[in-house]
């Protein structure tokens, strides 16, 4: 990769210019040895939950509530968050953070629990976005679980795609990036899916559900 390529990056994830709520979000996220998403990655969020006029939402991992923020903030004011995640003190950071954010309650759900046993319990295709950050060997069953919960239209964002950029280097063959590997795959092949996958951050892998299979 040339200098500029790797020079362009650098500026593309300082460039969003955060305020003091994801600054602290970030700080809580830190103490919690929690990695937030970029800043590229926060910045997109926010894009595309505007973009996407979505009204519900599923989030796989609340981190200490940087990606939620972002993805409020581009939501419209009915649309509602459901944040899922096991560890409780990452919920309790997470609800600050949309708290300090200015969130009314009523437009967030928080609900403590292993994604895998909560998700088969959502609606089937209820959801506008679903936005995956969360542990690597559980991401086979996330991906197929929200394939279920999208609406047709509906778009599915799964972040660290790239693995912290050992995806696209064959030699590397860990658990880790295996998993992710394959569901890279899983996801390009799905037949009612389109994808892209954006270089931004550690990768930010994107699909919308079409209405029919192509």
């Amino acid at each position: 990769m040339s200098a500029d390529k790797q020079s362009s990056w650098s500026y593309t994830e300082g460039l969003p210019d955060e305020d003091d709520v994801l600054l602290r979000a970030r700080d809580r996220s830190y103490e919690l040895g929690v990695t937030p998403v970029s800043t590229g990655v926060a910045a997109a969020l926010t894009v595309l939950a505007a973009t996407s006029k979505a009204q519900t939402v599923v989030e796989i991992g609340a981190g200490a509530g940087v990606s939620g923020v972002c993805i409020l903030r581009g939501l419209g004011p009915q649309a509602v968050l459901t944040t899922i995640d096991s560890d409780v003190d990452h919920l309790r950071a997470a609800r600050e953070a949309y708290a300090e954010a200015g969130v009314p309650g009523n437009r967030t759900r928080t609900i403590s629990g292993r994604a895998a046993d909560v998700l088969p319990r959502l609606t089937d295709a209820a959801y506008d976005l679903v936005f995956i950050d969360a542990d690597k060997a559980g991401l086979p069953l996330y991906v197929n679980q929200a394939i279920r919960l999208l609406k047709p239209g509906g778009m599915l964002m799964l972040n660290d795609a790239l693995d912290q950029d050992r995806v696209a280097d064959p030699a590397i063959r860990d658990e880790s990036t295996n998993v992710t590997r394959q569901v890279g795959r899983t996801i390009r092949d799905h037949d009612q899916l389109v994808t892209a996958l954006l270089p931004t951050g550690h990768g930010l892998l994107l699909a919308v559900k079409m209405p029919t299979s192509r």
